[in-house]
């Protein structure tokens, strides 16, 4: 009976893994160098955690309505965010019994960006929309768009269609492909 408990947390999950895979993919994208040298996201924790639910917004935009097995890495891919999140948290001295909470708070604010650029997607021109809740929410400017909130939106577009020719078999064995960050200095 022990045996057959400690053999099932040893089992491998590939939908774990391969979402696992999908996560590293996205967050290796959302660090490159141009995001923060180029077009004003901030090097900051928060900065990095929006420029990271940008990439898995655009991810999960693609898994959605896509069956169930779709919806099943989906989730997984959600857990290895707010693993990852649980695990940057303490790593950078946040005490046991705060974790939970501000994981939660990450977790609202994610959902929350999730709604916004799901509505700005659906509209018929999103470039505006898009790059208005960028400013917002990836550049921190609330009250204005700047140039690097369209090139942003530019880019997310164009991820959005990279990522639609992608097979979901090729998305769903961890293997996510973005375009090239514009390189533009402001």
């Amino acid at each position: 009976m022990v045996f057959g408990l400690i053999s099932s947390f040893l089992k491998k999950d590939p939908v774990r893994e391969n979402a696992e895979e999908a996560y590293s993919d996205i967050v290796n994208q959302a660090r490159q160098k141009e995001f923060y040298l180029y077009h004003s996201v901030p090097d900051t924790v928060a900065g990095r955690f929006d420029c990271i639910a940008l990439h898995v917004f655009l991810v999960l935009d693609r898994l959605k309505n896509q069956g169930e097995a779709a919806e099943v890495f989906s989730q997984r891919l959600f857990d290895a965010m707010f693993r990852n999140m649980d695990d940057s948290l303490r790593e950078l001295g946040v005490g046991d019994l705060s974790v939970g909470k501000k994981v939660r708070h990450l977790a609202e604010a994610f959902y929350g960006r999730i709604g916004v650029y799901e509505q700005a997607m659906m509209e018929a021109d999103p470039l505006s929309p898009l790059a208005k809740a960028i400013a917002k929410n990836v550049l921190e400017q609330p009250e204005n768009v700047p140039a690097e909130a369209e090139i942003l939106a530019q880019y997310a577009l164009a991820a959005q269609a990279k990522l639609a020719e992608t097979s979901l078999e090729r998305l769903m064995t961890g293997i996510v492909s973005f375009p090239d960050v514009p390189a533009e200095q402001k």
